[in-house]
């Protein structure tokens, strides 16, 4: 399999876009090492700048015009890619780190806590059958399974919650 193919999945004859497949190669094996390198000196991870630049190859071999000068189309795209991929972080930064709680009473927190211990099943039971009042039948439909199995969970929860809460 050549790199174009694994690429973009195309036979390496095949013309990409504005570069061919055997163009696409000689780039891949001339420029990657260096543009992970740059890659790396600006976004500061080595597997995010892996990425970046495994997405940049694909840009080149998709671009819809013939492309005049390949390496540099490639590290423009690299640049970019950075650019955007750090503008990301930022903004996730700024995003509180914890949801904030909806809740005030720290007995409900701690309740809520427990509850989100729970398997997910269980949980799933709980949270139906107390919080959105479903009857047993219309939690067994929606959780694919038997009314007998809501009521086990349901059942297991219950003993769990009142073993974990005063």
């Amino acid at each position: 399999m050549s790199i174009a193919s694994g690429i973009v999945g195309a036979s390496p004859a095949k013309v990409l876009g504005g570069i061919s497949a055997e163009e696409l190669e000689a780039l891949y094996r001339s420029e990657r090492d260096r543009m992970v390198r740059v890659a790396l000196l600006l976004v500061g991870s080595a597997a995010d700048a892996e990425e970046l630049v495994q997405e940049s190859f694909v840009r080149v071999a998709r671009a819809r015009r013939p492309i005049d000068n390949p390496p540099a189309y490639l590290r423009t795209t690299v640049v970019n890619l950075s650019r955007s991929h750090l503008r990301r972080l930022r903004v996730q930064r700024r995003q509180p780190a914890a949801p904030p709680r909806l809740i005030e009473d720290p007995e409900l927190d701690e309740t809520w806590g427990a509850v989100c211990r729970l398997p997910f099943r269980q949980r799933a039971a709980v949270v139906l059958r107390y919080y959105q009042d479903l009857s047993e039948a219309e939690i067994a439909r929606l959780l694919a399974c038997r009314p007998g199995t809501v009521k086990s969970n349901l059942h297991h929860a219950l003993a769990r919650l009142r073993k974990e809460l005063p």
